[in-house]
């Protein structure tokens, strides 16, 4: 065996530069790995940012457009018309190699942000809706995309040890994006202008993939991997096997009780700033708004903390196991103190340690189960289940939400009441899926990603 196809297979061990032992303060990063490692972190970070951006510009624009019904509403358009992009991924997936597929997915949402542009110097009603709509699908399809990617480019061994610390870069470039959006919208800048910024983002994501591509492909002496089967559908996918119903399952748990949650955490808020009503001097909308900075302060660095510092090390020691059973545990203890008449302090910390572990942990979690996934099963099924699949659970929620207030009259108690029947359920749900995770890890890897 030569020099090249010893290091490829793992079998000799090179020495670790400084790259590689600055990563190891994150997580377990082996010799040779810190280059693409730190290449993907970038990207996710570039693409949250890009994403935070649109997000913080699409919230006056429908507001303004339509209020807070056609908002509403448009969370149900995004869901309709992700049913019709599903099958045009699987199709195009089917075609082009993995590198043509980032670049010609990548592309498009390019042009599309280009075209609202144009659409807003026209004047072209209800923009405001149709790029509500737009921006649910961007960010599902793109993060998607990449996490699919992430999946192909590494078997399970190397996934498992790299995810936790390339997911620092989700955490590190939410905050950023939405800080830069604010900064122009209070210096003036039109809504719409700002989208360039994102378009320029994506350009630059597109360079990282290349650049991790030829990097990794020159690395293992390998070339470009073929396009995938042109088997059945995203859709078909998922309804083929007991594992990826199983994430399905897990997926519409964990939005319906987060969701959920979230509008435990919102009459929270209301019963308190009713209570201090009376208080001299007291201002409601100032009250509110000072919380939900504060809160999501908290949640934005705490969650950084915890995927920089924690992850790595809960699936190193813990496994997959441990990643996948965070949230539900923390969750319990969450509206358990709801349940038990907590105070409302005890409320909000409990909502930001949930929330937190839901974008570090849990996030990283979600990406780890797909890395025992067939190629076709990592792009096709893996973007109906992190795009139209979520969303059954967002809007799941909005029918318990309806459901308890108009027919049922449930209060807080009751409303944590049912979280709890459902993190129950999510916790069974997530035992199955991690016994058909053994199974399909013990399978040989013939299927997966080039080894790392």
């Amino acid at each position: 065996m030569d020099l090249d196809a010893a290091r490829a297979d793992g079998t000799l061990a090179e020495r670790p530069g400084p790259l590689d032992r600055t990563l190891r303060l994150f997580g377990d990063v082996r010799a040779g790995e810190s280059v693409s490692a730190l290449l993907m972190l970038a990207n996710i970070f570039l693409i949250l940012a890009g994403y935070y951006i649109c997000k913080t510009v699409r919230e006056p624009l429908i507001l303004a457009g339509g209020g807070a019904e056609v908002k509403s509403y448009a969370a149900a358009g995004q869901a309709l018309t992700l049913m019709g992009f599903i099958p045009l991924y699987s199709w195009f997936s089917s075609r082009v190699g993995r590198a043509r597929l980032v670049l010609g997915v990548t592309l498009f949402f390019i042009v599309n942000i280009e075209l609202f542009w144009l659409g807003a110097q026209a004047r072209v009603p209800y923009l405001g809706v149709i790029f509500f709509i737009w921006v649910g699908i961007f960010n599902n399809a793109i993060v998607a995309q990449f996490w699919s990617y992430g999946n192909d480019l590494y078997r399970q061994e190397a996934g498992q040890r790299l995810f936790p610390v390339i997911g620092i870069g989700m955490t590190l470039g939410a905050p950023l994006g939405a800080a830069i959006a604010e900064r122009l919208f209070r210096a003036g800048v039109q809504a719409y202008s700002m989208l360039h910024i994102t378009a320029a983002i994506l350009l630059a994501s597109l360079a990282l993939y290349y650049l991790v591509e030829r990097h990794e492909l020159s690395r293992r002496q390998q070339s470009p991997l073929p396009a995938l089967a042109r088997g059945p559908g995203g859709f078909a996918l998922l309804a083929q096997t007991r594992y990826l119903r199983l994430i399905c399952l897990l997926l519409v748990l964990l939005n319906l009780v987060n969701t959920t949650g979230g509008y435990v955490l919102d009459k929270a808020v209301l019963s308190e700033a009713t209570l201090r009503a009376k208080e001299p001097g007291f201002e409601r909308e100032a009250f509110i708004g000072a919380f939900y900075g504060q809160y999501y302060f908290w949640v934005t660095v705490i969650t950084a903390l915890a995927q920089a510092l924690v992850v790595s090390r809960i699936v190193k020691y813990l496994g997959v196991a441990g990643a996948l059973l965070a949230l539900p545990i923390v969750a319990l203890g969450a509206y358990g103190s709801v349940l038990a008449g907590a105070t409302f302090a005890i409320v909000q910390w409990a909502k930001t340690a949930e929330n937190a572990t839901d974008y570090s942990v849990m996030n990283t979690a979600r990406q780890l189960l797909w890395l025992p996934t067939t190629r076709e099963e990592k792009y096709k099924a893996k973007q109906a289940a992190d795009t139209f699949v979520v969303r059954i659970g967002d809007l799941m929620s909005a029918g318990l939400v309806y459901a308890g207030t108009t027919w049922l009259g449930l209060g807080l108690a009751g409303f944590a009441s049912a979280n709890l029947l459902l993190v129950g359920l999510w916790i069974a749900v997530a035992a199955l899926l991690l016994r058909e995770h053994r199974a399909l890890s013990e399978r040989p890897a013939a299927e997966g990603g080039a080894a790392s």
